[in-house]
């Protein structure tokens, strides 16, 4: 009897400890984080048949410069090449951790920066142009670093889900990129920006999305009058706002939106106050000064097999942060102490062209036109009241691009080959008692002439 009571217990609590390991086994493991890390080596080679303005170590290319005449000669007119590998990148991506229907994700990317700079030499400008940039080292950057939330099986069919993004990530305007391998992926004929935003995308259905955001500036930022700053936005105290709506069937995208941005392009300014017979004394008074501006913009994009096609057409007042060719002016001081501004306007638009898988072609054409100031005149503006994008000149009136590339994509490996023209029409400013001004415009409209530079890309890249 003792014996079978011994072995009904062992019996009953080998049960027990089968029951709790299939129990264990059934039980939905704790969701955890996947890490995926992915990046490339990147290196080009690059020649340029005029002197130009671009940036990180030249690769990014905006535009041909200006005749610059002296003793003769144009300045210029001087071709370079060069070839670096420092836009080189590592990222890490995180997904897979949830709760309910709630997942979590993040981003963190980074690449190098140019670092280099004029030679201190005192010959330098003498025996070479006057950006030429010939020493220094890469540095690291910050690219993007963003978390992310989705709520997913929204609506009472559960087919809609909204996502949150927090953090540094491209700017909603400019995350279309066309099919184009060089740096500058269209710029300036498109928006071109990375920022800290707050953005939320809510996806109804399976064709729609609508879109908002939040910006605020760091890298790429406003002109004013102390050159380009983010300052200009933290005394505002009023971020960027931009909000779109997308339709997308089938391999076709539909987007279209507009962005908002008022800043404060000055906090304290002068005014001469008397008092009495005494002289005129200049004392600083707090400015009202706030210039707001207004940006849309409309994207597509249709992809059938190996042709795809992508095209966006930008429209509306300066843009400049986003690098764009236009900015804003001076047009009036009050009594206050404060001044007026004006926008101006431009227009632009790329169209790219891909077909192909292993060897890939690509077409891109990219056109921007100077529009000036939109309503009443203002007589001639001196060019120092001009707060232009950095990377262009007020007296631009408009450029084109037409860009061919031919990449050879063999697994992980890309050989890539373009060829760049970049043509932009410069006009004379004007000479009002030597002071240079655009017209009442805000153009330079007078002895128009065209510049051009012949550019051309190889790429060779390995990703991982």
């Amino acid at each position: 009897m003792k014996r079978t009571i011994i072995a009904l217990a062992i019996a009953l609590l080998a049960l027990g400890a089968f029951e709790m390991s299939a129990a264990d086994t059934e039980k939905k493991p704790e969701p955890k984080n996947n890490f995926k890390i992915y990046g490339f080596i990147r290196n080009y080679f690059i020649y340029d048949s005029r002197e130009s303005v671009s940036g990180t170590g030249d690769l990014f290319y905006y535009l041909p410069k200006d005749e610059n005449i002296k003793d003769g000669i144009d300045l210029n007119d001087q071709s370079s090449f060069r070839f670096l590998s420092l836009t080189s990148r590592l990222g890490v991506d995180v997904s897979g951790y949830y709760v309910g229907n709630v997942h979590f994700g993040a981003k963190i990317e980074g690449d190098f920066y140019s670092g280099l700079s004029n030679s201190s030499n005192g010959n330098a400008s003498v025996y070479f142009p006057s950006n030429a940039k010939i020493s220094g080292t890469a540095t690291a950057r910050l690219r993007q670093a963003y978390a992310t939330v989705t709520w997913k099986e929204l609506g009472e069919e559960g087919k809609n889900s909204l996502a949150l993004k927090v953090g540094q990530a491209w700017h909603p305007m400019a995350a279309d990129h066309p099919h184009i391998f060089s740096l500058e992926v269209g710029a300036p004929f498109g928006p071109f920006s990375r920022t800290p935003l707050v953005q939320a995308d809510y996806n109804i259905g399976s064709n729609w999305v609508a879109s908002a955001a939040a910006l605020w500036q760091m890298q790429y930022q406003s002109s004013g009058p102390i050159g380009a700053s983010a300052m200009y936005m933290k005394y505002g105290k009023v971020p960027e706002l931009y909000a779109a709506l997308a339709y997308k069937s089938k391999g076709f995208l539909f987007r279209a939106g507009v962005d908002v941005l008022s800043i404060k392009p000055r906090v304290f300014g002068q005014v001469e106050k008397t008092s009495g017979d005494a002289p005129a004394e200049t004392k600083i008074v707090r400015v009202s000064d706030r210039k707001t501006s207004v940006l849309g913009y409309i994207y597509t994009q249709y992809t059938k097999g190996d042709f795809a096609l992508k095209a966006k057409s930008t429209f509306g007042q300066s843009g400049e942060h986003l690098n764009l060719m236009s900015g804003y002016v001076k047009i009036g001081e009050n009594s206050d102490g404060s001044w007026d501004y004006a926008s101006l306007r431009s227009s632009s638009t790329w169209l790219s062209m891909s077909y192909g898988k292993k060897w890939q072609k690509v077409l891109f054409l990219g056109y921007t036109r100077n529009l000036g100031l939109a309503g009443e005149r203002y007589g001639y503006i001196p060019k120092s009241d001009v707060y232009f994008c950095g990377n262009g000149f007020p007296n631009i009136n408009q450029m084109f691009r037409i860009n061919p590339q031919l990449i050879y994509n063999i697994g992980k490996m890309n050989v890539g080959f373009e060829y760049q023209w970049t043509t932009v029409q410069y006009g004379k400013y004007y000479d009002k008692d030597d002071v240079l001004c655009l017209n009442e415009q805000g153009l330079a409209d007078k002895n128009l002439h065209w510049i051009g530079n012949h550019r051309i890309n190889v790429m060779v890249k390995y990703n991982f």
